[in-house]
């Protein structure tokens, strides 16, 4: 790889929405260097779901087949590496990596997801993404009908009940501490017959990613085959942030409808954008990006 050339289009992270970015460029010609530390937030998670044509394949296969498909066309170029710092170098970015390689490009498109910020709850990690799930429409179906929970309290929790109680009768609350619903909510959680459970959750256990039960703080057990975890998130990359670009209230980052951040040759996609977080949207979303960042190249040059 020439480290001295100028790519048109740096992208940062490799997986689903980096991907498919890099697609839309690779066709339209467009120097590219997609860079990936090869830690795909989905890891863990057996299979993936909601995603017509790929439902119930294995995530990295997906993502294997993706960057074989990608890396066919000559002007894109993938490096394995952490991208750890950004600026501004004239009219262009510098993008540094965790081995000191540094790389210069026009546009940035930073596909880099979030990071989960996983409760110190005995038992969680190993669960998470396989019996600890987030999303109802990424793995909702295969625990229709079976023992389930919502790990949160308040709004969260009670529009995740919305969701999940037309999949399974079998559904609990655990607040994890006191409940935090308004009389209006815990009304229709008792309409529903959703019971909610004040307790800490002190650990999981569960038999290679599967959980079997849950133990409380006060040493009592709840039986599950599942659970939905409002957990918080950060960034996974700080470098937009570096860059200038602004985040929302929820801590994504905040783009217009064509995937622009605010900072001017910088845009965003898949999961550190949206809360829809699921590989199909991050795919959609990447295409755009991918569009919208050849398009911004194109006028610059038509225009000229």
């Amino acid at each position: 790889m020439d480290k001295d050339k100028i790519f048109d289009v740096i992208i940062i992270g490799g997986s689903y929405a980096g991907l498919s970015a890099a697609m839309a460029l690779g066709r339209s010609l467009r120097e590219v260097l997609i860079i990936d530390s090869g830690q795909p937030c989905n890891r863990q998670t057996p299979h993936s779901h909601n995603f017509i044509t790929q439902d119930g394949e294995t995530p990295e296969a997906i993502a294997e087949k993706a960057r074989e498909q990608v890396l066919r066309y000559d002007t894109v170029q993938f490096h394995y590496d952490l991208a750890v710092s950004g600026r501004r170098s004239g009219s262009d970015f510098e993008i540094t990596t965790q081995s000191g390689d540094t790389f210069r490009a026009g546009k940035l498109i930073f596909a880099t997801g979030i990071k989960d910020l996983l409760p110190a709850i005995k038992g969680l990690a190993p669960c998470w993404g396989i019996s600890v799930i987030h999303c109802p429409y990424c793995h909702g179906y295969e625990y229709r009908s079976r023992p389930t929970a919502i790990m949160a309290n308040g709004d969260r929790a009670f529009h995740l009940a919305s969701l999940v109680s037309n999949l399974t009768g079998k559904l609990s609350i655990f607040t994890h501490g006191k409940a935090d619903f308004t009389d209006e909510q815990a009304a229709v959680l008792a309409k529903h017959r959703i019971p909610v459970v004040e307790k800490e959750v002190h650990e999981m256990v569960h038999e290679g990613g599967h959980i079997r039960h849950v133990v409380f703080k006060d040493g009592s057990t709840f039986g599950l085959d599942a659970l939905y975890a409002g957990i918080p998130f950060e960034q996974h990359c700080k470098i937009p942030e570096m860059l200038g670009c602004e985040l929302t209230d929820q801590g994504h980052i905040k783009t217009n409808a064509a995937l622009k951040t605010n900072v001017e040759g910088i845009f965003a996609c898949g999961d550190n954008t949206s809360m829809m977080r699921s590989v199909a949207n991050a795919v959609s979303s990447g295409n755009l990006a991918g569009a919208m960042a050849n398009n911004e190249l194109a006028q610059e040059c038509f225009l000229k």
